[in-house]
């Protein structure tokens, strides 16, 4: 039994009331293995459409399709030591990890649509390769930096709490739906007219609410924990409500979502969710096993924390449920983002 699959077994066990965190039993994995994808020779967009695909994204690159992404989301190893499930990706240094983009970036424009746009992550020590590299290819958009208040504090150094992702088109011509990816966040001051009505603001039920223009400044997300029904032991799976900014923003219902460093699935999850089409490649079966499952959830629950009512809630929102004012909302009405 690999490492992975020894924490995802745990999920069987005693475990605290509050802990949503995904996991699978020895006979899912079986009957969700059965759903991936294998790729053994050049395959059309109909054999992988919707699918995960385990394999190694190195030896499948120039046997998918081309011309078929309208969005690619890029969540390599950033340039620091960690472990994948066993799978160890070394620090180099910056110039190698320029290199080591180098090698495989090129590979991935050919699946491109000439609109589609690319969205890159990274961290502080993977950003400026990033950059570099996505410069050769790419018409670089704007770098997004999004708060992770999550880890261990540092004594001699800032704690490190941020996170890049690089936005890139392959064109001028590209999506950017910017009405679907506003902030509602509380009104501070809220300025009327002479006749005492709202300035750029709304009263409603639940408070006063201002829809604001989204930055490249993201401070409303959560890494995922072990109260989140997202949760997985993936070490760095990204939030689904980062992902559900960046896919309607950046494509159109009906729209292909492929990730080529797929994980724990996020990416496809979200895309589902949001009515796109997916494809992902994940080298790990366990993980790829925990993006099926995940997938399955996607089909009878669809909210996406943070996001709900077609517009994104500013973090620790508390948003109510209820569609009737009620002066103490009981617990079932509402739901802390």
């Amino acid at each position: 039994m690999s490492r992975i699959q020894e924490q995802l077994s745990r999920g069987s066990g005693k475990r605290a009331s509050r802990n949503r965190t995904v996991s699978l039993l020895a006979d899912e994995s079986k009957r969700l293995e059965r759903s991936l994808v294998s790729v053994t020779h050049s395959v059309r967009l109909g054999d992988v459409e919707n699918s995960i695909i385990n394999e190694d994204l190195f030896d499948i690159l120039d046997l998918l399709p081309g011309s078929f992404v309208d969005l690619m989301f890029l969540d390599p190893p950033y340039n620091v030591t960690k472990s994948f499930n066993g799978r160890i990706f070394k620090r180099q240094p910056t110039h190698g990890y320029l290199s080591w983009i180098a090698d495989w970036l090129p590979r991935l424009v050919r699946l491109l649509k000439p609109d589609a746009s690319v969205y890159m992550c990274g961290d502080w020590r993977s950003s400026g390769a990033i950059q570099l590299a996505a410069e050769k290819f790419f018409h670089v958009r704007s770098r997004i930096t999004w708060e992770r208040e999550k880890g261990r504090g540092a004594k001699a150094n800032w704690k490190n709490c941020s996170e890049d992702v690089w936005f890139c088109t392959l064109s001028n011509r590209y999506t950017f739906n910017v009405e679907d990816v506003k902030l509602r966040r509380k009104v501070i001051a809220p300025y009327t007219d002479l006749e005492g009505r709202p300035k750029d603001w709304v009263r409603t039920t639940n408070g006063d609410y201002r829809l604001t223009y989204p930055s490249n400044l993201w401070a409303d997300l959560s890494v995922p924990f072990w109260s989140m029904p997202e949760n997985t032991v993936h070490p760095t799976q990204k939030p689904e409500k980062l992902l559900a900014k960046i896919i309607l923003a950046s494509s159109n219902p009906g729209d292909l979502v492929f990730d080529p460093f797929l994980g724990s699935g996020t990416s496809c999850v979200v895309a589902a969710k949001l009515g796109r089409r997916y494809v992902g490649v994940e080298i790990d079966q366990s993980y790829c096993c925990l993006a099926a499952k995940r997938l399955e959830m996607a089909r009878s629950d669809r909210s996406i924390q943070g996001y709900a009512e077609g517009v994104f809630w500013e973090r620790n929102s508390l948003y109510h449920r209820s569609k009737t004012p009620r002066s103490r909302p009981s617990r079932s009405d509402h739901t802390l983002f």
